[in-house]
């Protein structure tokens, strides 16, 4: 059992209601921009095929705070949006109504990766068919149950990422001071007497 699962079970111990994606949003594909159309200083990221932008264009198509499903290039990979972009023909963008929030949606599509990249379909490119995403069953918890699991994935999020450049800066600083003895040891005639 995923975390999102735990805290649904958590907070609603008698169930929730499970819908289909396609029945309760809509997934909305991207249009395609060429490369000439791109630039290095536009105002919006562009995405295509994973969540770094592909250039940068002086529009935008999708608001910021949405959840995107990428369906060339990293087929299958959920990831985030936190600003205004604009999204290509190789990504989905998952639209959401009023009672589902958006952050909610996307953790809970985080966990399924598997199941959206084993729908990839190998061909001349590789993609997924919008289908695939429309039929995932999603849970619908009371709209105050998605914020509060929305604000604790955030901490955990959050949490992770500082753990993470702690980490880094602790093998960095292993590195230098690791570089400096043997150094220091090498200068010395580098063995023991």
């Amino acid at each position: 059992m995923n975390k999102i699962q735990q805290l649904i079970q958590q907070y609603c111990p008698n169930g929730v209601e499970f819908k289909e994606l396609g029945e309760v949003c809509e997934v909305l594909r991207g249009k395609r921009l060429t490369k000439k159309e791109l630039s290095e200083d536009g105002s919006y990221p562009v995405f295509h095929g994973g969540l770094i932008p592909l250039g940068r264009y002086d529009e935008f198509n999708r608001k910021a705070n949405q959840t995107m499903v990428i369906n060339t290039g990293s087929v299958g990979e959920v990831v985030w949006s936190g600003v205004d972009f604009w999204s290509s023909d190789g990504t989905f963008v998952v639209k959401t109504p009023d009672d589902i929030e958006d952050k909610f949606l996307y953790y809970f599509l985080k966990t399924q990766e598997p199941y959206l990249k084993s729908q990839r379909r190998d061909g001349g490119v590789p993609t997924i068919d919008r289908q695939a995403v429309e039929k995932i069953q999603i849970p619908i918890p009371p709209l105050p149950i998605q914020q509060e699991i929305v604000t604790i994935l955030d901490s955990f999020t959050q949490l992770e990422a500082e753990l993470e450049a702690e980490l880094e800066a602790r093998r960095a600083q292993y590195e230098h001071y690791r570089a400096k003895l043997l150094k220091f040891s090498n200068l010395n005639g580098g063995g023991t007497r």
